[in-house]
């Protein structure tokens, strides 16, 4: 699925999505999870209404749910725009 018109709202709302699809699907309350995690109960209620959320504390919940290599793999396959970028990144 492409997603070329996205706008960062509706990526973070779709990523604020997922991380309650998970919470949910293991069970544990929104409370649970704030006190677990060290991120505020209002901050996780919004976040998973809005998806507006600090990276530390998305950072913090990603930890308390196990997705910690998933936030380690971002970024780590390059890709690559240009055979110019290739060479830049050999320099």
């Amino acid at each position: 699925m492409l997603y070329m018109l996205d706008t960062p709202s509706d990526i973070a709302t779709r990523l604020a999505k997922r991380m309650k699809s998970i919470r949910k699907r293991r069970k544990i309350t929104q409370k649970q999870m704030a006190a677990r995690s060290n991120v505020s109960y209002a901050t996780l209620r919004k976040f998973e209404s809005t998806g507006q959320i600090s990276l530390e504390s998305f950072i913090k919940l990603c930890m308390e749910l196990g997705l910690t290599n998933e936030l380690n793999n971002l970024f780590s396959t390059p890709v690559y725009n240009s055979i110019e970028e290739v060479i830049n990144e050999q320099k």
